[in-house]
């Protein structure tokens, strides 16, 4: 494991530049989307990946194969409102 500090400061905005060396060591450019994953007082940022890269990594449940994604993703946004009611 390699350790590393950086320093950014937040704007006005709540905007924080990702520094160079942070960038550079995680593999990050432009347009990448980043994943915060937020544990008490501490935020640990890691690139999300590219999830075209994981297609077929994972078996999927036989009740999802030949659905569309549309209803992939209505069936699942159901699933997790009817937990918070």
């Amino acid at each position: 494991m390699n350790l590393m500090d950086a320093f950014a400061r937040v704007s006005s905005k709540g905007q924080v530049t990702v520094p160079k060396a942070v960038r550079d060591a995680l593999g990050v450019g432009q347009g990448d989307a980043i994943f915060f994953r937020i544990d008490g007082d501490h935020a640990t940022l890691t690139r999300t990946p590219d999830f075209v890269e994981l297609a077929g990594t994972l078996a999927a449940p036989a009740s999802k194969k030949s659905v569309s994604w549309d209803r992939v993703l209505e069936s699942s946004r159901a699933s997790r409102a009817k937990k918070f009611q």
